[in-house]
């Protein structure tokens, strides 16, 4: 006979069904920094649950329904991901909000693939096989679901698209992923190249540090840069420089000033800590929006304008 459930481990479990209930529900405005991708927008009285864009990244999508509990079309993209989630309040259906993102697409350009829903797409399986934002940005029901993946070729650029719908507490959710297929770039500069563009015109962008969207956390893959960083400074004792911050136009202006202040100032924190840069050595600074090097109206020119550089004094 099992044992008995404690207190403690009743109000453990009743704080777990609160999180994934309770604040999903209330949410009544987007996440910060989130808009639809452009073209296809989003279902009416919709609000954005999560939202994370990658310069370069790989999503799975299904371009075939599952056969005897195996993908039949299953394909990873590589280049520009871009993950929206978004909740909607009881009232529509998940076939209408599907739907709607379908006939969008449809508008867009891109060819149906897959149209799919629980069964026909291949049940539980199936949605363990995709690429969905976690619980509770996302929330996928194996049982009731609807999934649709299209592509579309555009002046030599191949984009994929997927959206997969479902339901929870009465509440609709749905995820739409977009890929732009590309090649990574080549964002590594070396020490000698940070060296070269200092003496040359003052100042260096370095497009290999990384952040998770509207964070200020350095992710592991800004390692390599920051080796390079650390290197130039070593091979000149008497260098000091300044550290930038920039951001996009995305977002308020005082937010992303100081997102960009506290993103120069992780930089500086990891070369002291991990490469015993001494911290008199390294100014930082943010400036957020307000020294762009690309257009703001555009995915390429904002990519451009999210950088870290390195300043002479």
């Amino acid at each position: 006979m099992p044992a008995p459930q404690t207190v403690p481990g009743m109000l453990v479990l009743a704080a777990l069904l609160c999180l994934y209930t309770i604040p999903a529900s209330a949410q009544t405005r987007d996440v910060a920094g989130a808009r639809d991708y452009p073209g296809i927008g989003r279902f009416a009285g919709s609000v954005v649950t999560g939202y994370v864009v990658k310069d370069f990244d790989a999503t799975r999508i299904q371009a075939a329904a599952f056969r005897d509990g195996q993908p039949t079309d299953a394909r990873r993209l590589e280049g520009r991901i871009v993950r929206i989630a978004y909740r909607t309040n009881p009232g529509p259906s998940i076939l209408e909000v599907s739907r709607n993102f379908e006939t969008q697409l449809a508008k867009a350009g891109f060819e149906t693939l897959l149209a799919c829903d629980t069964e026909a797409c291949g049940a539980i399986p199936f949605t363990e096989s995709i690429d969905t934002l976690p619980v509770p940005q996302m929330w996928v029901d194996g049982f009731n679901y609807r999934y649709f993946a299209g592509r579309k070729v555009e002046g030599g650029r191949e984009t994929y698209a997927s959206v997969i719908v479902s339901q929870n507490n009465q509440d609709i959710t749905a995820q739409v992923t977009v890929a732009e297929l590309g090649a990574i770039a080549n964002k590594m500069v070396d020490a000698a190249a940070m060296a070269k563009g200092l003496g040359e015109t003052g100042h260096i962008a370095l497009y290999g540090i990384y952040f998770d969207t509207d964070k200020a956390v350095l992710r592991p893959e800004s390692r390599p840069t920051l080796e390079q960083i650390a290197k130039l400074l070593a091979s000149q004792p008497q260098l000091n420089v300044f550290i930038v911050g920039h951001t996009d136009s995305q977002g308020a202006y005082d937010y992303n000033l100081d997102l960009s202040k506290r993103r120069a100032e992780a930089v500086a924190a990891e070369l002291t800590k991990s490469f015993r840069i001494a911290p008199q050595r390294l100014r930082t600074a943010g400036v957020g929006l307000l020294a762009p090097v690309g257009p703001n109206a555009t995915d390429a020119g904002r990519a451009l304008n999210r950088r870290v550089e390195l300043v002479a004094p």
